[in-house]
Parts: C-alpha cells; structure tokens; sequence
C-alpha cells in the first residue's frame, strides 16, 4: 500500500471504530455531548472518503485534457474539506447554545469519563501520524485531515470539561467550552480554505523562494543575468518561468545546456514542480 493511503485507512477504520463507542455510551447514559461528538466522528469519515478520491484523481498522470497533471485537484478536495471544518464549527456552536437554552443536565459516571480520554489520546495520535505523512510528502489533503482529527480532539475536550463541569455541579461548562472549541476549529478550516483558495488561483510564491531561485539560476556556469521571473501555484507545487543571460560566444548547444541545467536545478527545489527557461544572449537579445 502507498504511504499516502495508509493515514487515510486509518483514519477511516479508526473514525468509525470511536463514532460507535461514542454514540453507543451516549444512548445508554443520555450524553447529548458523547452522542454529537460520535456524530462529528462519522463526519471525519466522509471527508476522509472525499480525501482518498481526491488523492486517487490528483495523482493521475498527465493526459490529453489535463497536460500538465491533475495536481490541482489536491487543494480543491482540500478546499471542500475546509469547508466542511467550518460547517462542524457551526453545528458545535448551535449545539452549545441550545443546550444553554434549554438548560437540561445529566448524570456523569467514570465510563463517560473513560470514553472521553481514551478519545482524546487515540486522535491525538491519529493527528499526529497523518500530519507527520502530509507534511513529509507535501500533501495538503492529509495535512488537511490531520487538522479534522485535531478538531475532533478538541470537540472531545470540550465534552471532558462539560462532563466534568456537570459532575461538579456547574450546568454550562460543557456549552462554553464548546463554543470556545468551535471559534478554534473555525479559525483552523478558514486557514485551510484561504491557503487552497491560493493554490488553485495560482498565486505567486512568498518573495523568499523566488530569491532563490533567482540565486540557484545564477550559480549556474555561463549565467549572467536573470530576468522576467515569474512563478505561481499549480495545485501544491509551482510552476516556474524565467529568462536567463548567456555570454554571445557561446555555441547553441552550449546555451541549451546551460539553460537545461538551470531547469535540472530549479526543479530540485521541494517546491518546484516544472521549470520553464527562455535562453537571451546577453547584449543581443531581450
């Protein structure tokens, strides 16, 4: 099995495995909290569905009607998986204020208790799993699902300080804490959203990566300028295009390789996909 796959069976088997503990002790004790927090579990297992095929289509080779790959199908699958955090935010918080609303209570035991941690620590770790993957191969569909776990962490914190708050007598701890937990879920899918927004407009690099790239251009043999650089996103990776500078007295297959090994260089970079190099003979050409 590829690696990219493995954290999204995991996270499949491992989400369906915690909605069904969580919602089966949520109808035997009456918990509202355990019962929205498996619901939210289950909710982590479409989008991580939507995730699998978004990797299936974005890892397609290039073809007639895609010439440059299916690249940008990563952050659009990662767009509506944004999207879907910040629906979860909005439930949370409804939910957090019906339940001040109506003010009911219920009667916590230490199997409530137990199923909230044991939730907390096994999505931590799921968080940290996917995450680590995501961000080794730059996947911003796991790096995305990495953030839903941690979501879901959250939520359960929420619901392990409500149902120790009514333990303790204090009626609305669990509603507040869950209104705290959605303003953070919302924040964590709106940075989500706005950075694949970015990728699929094909906005340009942060400054830094295009300095050096100029640089490595220039540390090739036989450069002497660099003009014209332009660099923008395709899906996650960039797209390159430059001019370089050679001295007149080179031969042509002499300028084609220097401007092949500024491309071979160039696209070395973690975030470089495809490198574009026009050739101008220094003092002739523009």
């Amino acid at each position: 099995m590829r690696e990219v796959y493995k954290p999204i069976w995991f996270s499949i088997i491992g989400n369906v495995l915690l909605a069904l503990l969580k919602i089966a002790v949520g109808f035997m004790y009456s918990s509202l909290a355990l019962i929205s927090d498996g619901v939210h579990s289950l909710s982590d297992v479409v989008t991580s569905i939507i995730g699998f095929i978004g990797i299936r289509i974005s890892s397609k080779p290039p073809d007639r009607s895609h010439p440059f790959g299916h690249s940008r199908f990563e952050p659009l699958f990662a767009f509506f998986m944004g999207l879907a955090l910040l629906l979860v935010a909005y439930e949370i918080a409804r939910d957090s204020i019906g339940r001040v609303l109506e003010g009911t209570s219920i009667e916590v035991n230490s199997i409530m208790l137990g199923v909230a941690v044991f939730s907390i620590i096994f999505k931590e770790g799921m968080t940290q799993y996917t995450l680590w993957v995501g961000k080794k191969l730059n996947n911003q569909i796991l790096i995305a699902d990495a953030y839903h776990h941690r979501s879901d962490v959250l939520s359960t914190i929420a619901v392990l300080i409500g149902l120790l708050a009514e333990k303790f007598g204090f009626r609305y701890g669990d509603s507040l804490a869950g209104l705290i937990v959605a303003i953070f879920i919302a924040k964590v899918a709106l940075e989500i959203v706005m950075r694949n927004v970015n990728y699929l407009t094909g906005t340009s690099p942060p400054f830094e990566i295009c300095e050096r790239i100029k640089k490595i251009a220039l540390s090739v043999d036989n450069v002497v300028g660099v003009h014209d650089l332009r660099a923008h996103y395709v899906g996650p990776k960039l797209h390159v295009e430059l001019h370089i500078e050679v001295p007149p007295n080179l031969t042509l297959k002499e300028a084609h390789d220097v401007s092949e090994e500024v491309k071979r260089r160039i696209e070395e970079l973690e975030e470089v996909e495809m490198a574009f190099v026009h050739v101008d003979i220094k003092g002739v050409t523009k």
